[in-house]
């Protein structure tokens, strides 16, 4: 299986996991009855990389390169027409944006592929701070001469933009309850008591994806 690298540096990951266990986790009570525990159990098993949210991902990585040319484009076309300063923002934005974007799809890749709320808590941020306002101001702003064919392909990044900080809002949700729920279960020592045959979570979910760092069971009780 490749290894991923992760631009996210490791104290950045830690508050963005501390950050994901805190947004999108819902908390819950201590209850203990059987339909609790079958809950439990299927959550555990569950495979939680969102496919509507790597469906989006797909077609944005094809959609990027369009938009990209397409805007260059036409600020090429209208740009001696344009005042200084919005020469000069327009230019920043469509770095920003650039830059921004090949960071943001690699991110949300290995977040949610890999299982990994650090990363895909970048790319939710990335999504929200930096290219929405972007979009926004380019969509908006009157005096930057917004032509047709421009206001056509914003709206339809903005589209892309909007509904994968929605999939992932609810893909960090789902990680982070499953997160929470393992490490809960090591705690009290449920881990095992759920299914031996098709799992157990110390070794890692189905196909050989582990979410957490969780030593053998033997290293555990001794």
């Amino acid at each position: 299986m490749p290894v991923f690298y992760s631009p996210v540096p490791e104290t950045l990951q830690m508050g963005l996991a501390y950050m994901g266990g805190s947004v999108f986790t819902n908390n819950r009570t201590a209850d203990s009855d059987y339909s609790r525990e079958q809950e439990d159990a299927s959550v555990v098993n569950e495979l939680v990389s969102h496919l509507p949210l790597q469906m989006l991902l797909y077609f944005n990585l094809f959609y990027f390169p369009c938009w990209w040319f397409s805007a260059v484009f036409m600020l090429e076309v209208k740009f001696y027409y344009l005042p200084g300063y919005y020469q000069a923002l327009l230019i920043t934005g469509v770095i920003l944006v650039t830059v921004v974007e090949v960071v943001r799809l690699y991110l949300g890749y290995i977040g949610n592929l890999k299982e990994k709320v650090p990363e895909l808590a970048a790319f939710w941020i990335l999504s929200f701070m930096f290219q929405l306002p972007v979009l926004l101001f380019f969509l908006t702003d009157e005096g930057i001469i917004i032509l047709p064919l421009e206001r056509a392909v914003h709206s339809l990044y903005l589209l892309f933009l909007l509904a994968q900080i929605l999939a992932s809002f609810l893909a960090l949700r789902t990680m982070t309850r499953k997160l929470t729920l393992l490490f809960y279960l090591r705690q009290i020592g449920k881990v095992e008591s759920f299914n031996h045959e098709r799992m157990s979570p110390i070794y890692g979910p189905p196909y050989h994806r582990s979410v957490l760092p969780i030593s053998p069971t033997c290293d555990m009780y001794h």
